[in-house]
């Protein structure tokens, strides 16, 4: 049974949310249950999918991380661990590496931080979120996927400050729902999507429009 059945975005919310609009940059962040939809989202896309990816995933923070390897067995686009100061590139995955946060500079280049825990996790989804939010404003979106604690909701409430687009998995479809309910709850998302519609809107969303 669904947990929030009740809950929806907002009407403003969603009647900003039909504006066309340009997308540079797609943030992802997820934690416990998350992995399984982040298969299914990069497994949609297709090769012509124009936008950079950065994806935050709770892991644990001792290397190696298998994270990049299992990820790329499922997309057709190329997936890497960034270095600091790597160019953010567009049709490309970047996967925060273990035990560090990853951040988007003004530039549009990656910084790795070291700096301690946010929501007892390192990397942080709001840490990522927050910073691309500052940069990519209205050409961002931001999925906050599966998750046991509220990490990704302030961040998911700063994209929206900036005017990005906020996606957030039903609660219903969690594994775990506190993080995509704690978002909800908060009204930082623009739309609540179910993991194979999130995946069919995102492999369909344009650089451009």
């Amino acid at each position: 049974m669904n947990p929030c059945p009740s809950i929806r975005p907002d009407v403003d919310a969603q009647r900003g949310a039909h504006r066309a609009r340009a997308c540079e940059l797609v943030v992802i962040g997820g934690s416990a249950g998350g992995m399984e939809v982040i298969h299914l989202l990069l497994a949609a896309l297709p090769a012509s999918f124009a936008p950079a990816v950065m994806i935050v995933m709770h892991l644990p923070p001792d290397p190696p991380s298998y994270l990049v390897h299992a990820l790329a067995h499922r997309c057709v686009l190329p997936v890497i661990e960034p270095d600091a100061g790597d160019e953010i590139m567009p049709g490309r995955v970047h996967v925060a590496p273990p035990g560090y946060h990853m951040l988007v500079e003004v530039d549009k280049t990656v910084a790795l931080s070291t700096d301690p825990a946010v929501r007892f996790s390192r990397p942080s989804i709001d840490v990522l979120f927050e910073s691309a939010a500052a940069v990519y404003r209205e050409q961002l979106l931001a999925l906050l996927l599966s998750g046991a604690n509220d990490d990704g909701a302030q961040g998911l409430q700063h994209v929206r400050a900036w005017g990005g687009l906020t996606w957030v998995q039903d609660p219903g479809t969690a594994t775990s729902p506190d993080m995509p309910r704690t978002a909800i709850e908060r009204g930082a998302a623009d739309y609540i999507y179910s993991p194979e519609t999130m995946a069919r809107r995102l492999a369909a969303w344009p650089a451009s429009l």
